[in-house]
């Protein structure tokens, strides 16, 4: 089944009043995204809202191709600035980095190329490629860069001048190349250098695609000045050429700071009765390369992430903390900062802090910063200048975020009052559970398990499973088996420990979704009911046809309309348990095909094949291992290691 998605604003007149309405009359920078969440534009406007609005007017004033990405957008977000020029450094910036389908220049992915480094790799590799593809969420591509030639300079430039990986795959199977020797390469092939120091000088590398590029620049000049004192003056004169072609690859794109040599981050919020929001934007080189949401709730002392998608250019969605023991507008601050630099690579630390309040711990935490960065960092307040206006601009960004997630608390507090009256609850479902299956005709079944909380979805509790049941295999699945088998694996824990506590427990849902229709809720009922768990757990389904809800013992649906907030609620979970059971199917299945020409080698069980690929990353590399390194694998004797050589290396049979 395919999950429901939002629908455009053209058709949802009341929603788009709404959101127009939301958006400043200010300068600053807009987004487009269409029903997928994808951005597919990215304009700047010296007023947001005279601008955003005239797309929605008299649609015979449009060309077809902006009618056309009118009909499509589902959401707007937008970022306030404090100058046009400003709105117009960042715009660039964003589409340079976003790559918008509707946005005229640099769109076409196969025309520009791209650099991509492969962080979710043991040994990150960098290249080139036209095909910005959706790969691992952890890979990171920059770009698109107009001059192809200049890039591949640029990229030939770093490898001499940083020891990094030169082949993509080995040249020898148990020594490196000759660029070891000549110190051009450290020696990845044979793990001569630990992924840890390898990721290292990575980042350096990095730094010169994120407009970073002095470091290499200081390097650079030495070598220049080095050559014309030795009176090389052609290789003096070929590495100026580098320098230029270094600065011009990176051209400057300024948010509002001059002094582009020092990395900042800059925080503020804003804050009601119930909210406290916080934006953190991150500042390198000059260029704006990230922005963080986060949103306090005061009332029950703990964080959340933002409800809605953060634009998040190199940075990684920050995760739910834990209680704040203070409310102070500088202790929540301090609580945000220590909970997002405790996650972040030291490299990533800058080596300025601009805060809106003081910070209760100020001196320790710049203590404990500059320590892990191995510089001094700072953490100011200004008050004036350029870096007081750079603030405000932050707070006005939180307090249009607080605006919005006010609304939302109220969508959703709406939502769970709909949803508990529908079902007749005692209370809000504050923790709501939602499971599905996902597989092909049985082969690799997967379960996944969403959690909302208060309405919005809370990813840390997220939790994938394989379904262990033999009766479930390629070409005969089972789903009332295999939800029976999740459920049963789920709230066991409460069964083995009846001293426990349930209802109350932070653990324990209020709720629980099931995505199917009788057949899939009288599966998990029954199960339950052996758990002796029935009594204390509100179990019901959600089918996808016409969106009824069954409960426990009932044949016929509860009379409900699909557009009931509370109706609607138990969709978003449903299309998101949907989502993150199918996303964990195609990773499964792509896992077992990697893993089938393993499976021919005679002795070679499903663990080992772990250990081996978990060792050598790939086939390719596998088939290269000579006798010994296999052996070093755990698990792999030389017994095993023969075979598995002979495997790739038959015997030549004699006539």
């Amino acid at each position: 089944m395919t999950a429901s998605k939002t629908l455009p604003l053209v058709r949802d007149p009341e929603r788009l009043e709404s959101r127009l309405k939301e958006i400043p009359p200010e300068p600053g920078v807009y987004f487009m995204r269409d029903s997928s969440d994808r951005i597919i534009y990215i304009g700047k406007s010296r007023k947001l809202r005279s601008r955003v609005r005239s797309y929605f007017r008299d649609p015979k004033q449009l060309s077809d191709r902006i009618a056309m990405m009118v009909r499509q957008v589902a959401d707007i977000e937008f970022i306030v600035t404090d100058t046009e020029a400003e709105a117009l450094a960042l715009e660039a910036n964003l589409i340079k980095q976003n790559q918008p389908y509707f946005n005229v220049l640099l769109k076409d992915d196969k025309k520009y190329p791209y650099v991509c480094i492969t962080w979710s790799e043991q040994y990150p590799r960098i290249f080139i490629t036209r095909n910005r593809r959706q790969g691992k969420k952890e890979d990171k591509f920059y770009g698109p860069y107009t001059d192809a030639h200049l890039l591949r300079t640029i990229l030939r430039l770093s490898k001499r001048i940083f020891a990094l990986r030169q082949r993509p795959q080995p040249l020898f199977k148990d020594r490196p190349c000759l660029n070891y020797d000549l110190g051009r390469c450290p020696g990845v092939c044979q793990k001569l250098i630990s992924p840890e120091e390898y990721r290292k000088t990575v980042q350096k590398v990095a730094m010169v695609f994120q407009g970073r590029t002095q470091e290499l620049i200081d390097v650079l000049t030495a070598q220049m000045q080095a050559s014309a004192e030795a009176l090389n003056f052609e290789s003096a004169a070929r590495i100026r050429d580098q320098i230029a072609g270094l600065k011009s690859l990176n051209a400057d794109q300024k948010v509002s700071l001059p002094d582009d040599t020092i990395s900042r981050d800059a925080i503020a919020l804003a804050a009601d009765e119930k909210h406290a929001c916080i934006q953190l934007f991150q500042i390198r080189a000059g260029q704006l390369v990230g922005r963080l949401g986060f949103v306090a709730e005061v009332g029950a002392h703990s964080y959340a992430p933002l409800p809605t998608p953060n634009l998040e250019i190199s940075a990684p969605t920050p995760h739910t903390s834990h209680p704040t023991p203070q409310l102070e507008p500088g202790a929540i601050l301090q609580r945000v900062l220590e909970q997002h630099y405790e996650t972040a690579d030291d490299v990533e630390i800058p080596t300025e802090i601009l805060v809106q309040h003081e910070l209760p711990e100020a001196e320790m935490l710049a203590t404990a910063l500059s320590q892990r960065k191995g510089r001094k960092v700072t953490i100011v307040n200004p008050q004036r200048a350029l870096k007081a206006e750079l603030i405000e601009m932050v707070e006005r960004n939180a307090e249009y975020e607080l605006a919005r997630t006010q609304k939302l608390s109220d969508r959703n507090s709406q939502a769970m009052e709909d949803l508990a009256a529908i079902l007749d609850l005692p209370d809000l479902p504050h923790r709501i559970e939602g499971y599905d299956i996902s597989h092909i005709q049985g082969s690799n079944a997967v379960a996944s398990q969403v959690v909302f909380i208060e309405g919005l979805p809370a990813k840390q509790y997220y939790r994938h499973y394989k379904i262990k049941n033999p009766t479930v295999t390629a070409g005969h699945s089972d789903d009332f088996a295999s939800l029976a088998e999740v459920i049963q694996r789920r709230f066991r824990k409460y069964v083995e420990d009846p001293q426990m506590q349930r209802v109350g427990n932070p653990d324990w849902p209020d709720l629980v979704m099931i995505d199917g229709g009788k057949g899939q809720l009288s599966a998990v009922v029954a199960v339950l009911q052996e758990m002796n768990l029935m009594e204390d757990l509100r179990v019901v389904s959600l089918a996808k046809q016409r969106e009824e809800i069954f409960l426990p013992g009932e044949s016929q649906p509860l009379a409900t309309d699909a557009e009931q907030s509370g109706v609607q609620l138990l969709r978003r979970l449903r299309d998101e348990a949907h989502r993150f059971a199918v996303s964990f199917h195609r990773q499964q299945r792509s896992d077992k095909m990697r893993r089938s020409r393993l499976e021919e080698i005679p002795g070679l069980g499903y663990h080992r094949q772990k250990q081996l690929l978990a060792h050598f990353h790939s086939i390719d590399y596998i088939r290269q291992a000579s006798i010994e390194q296999l052996a070093t694998v755990d698990g792999i004797g030389s017994r095993l290691a023969g075979e598995i050589y002979n495997y790739f290396h038959p015997p030549q049979s004699i006539n």
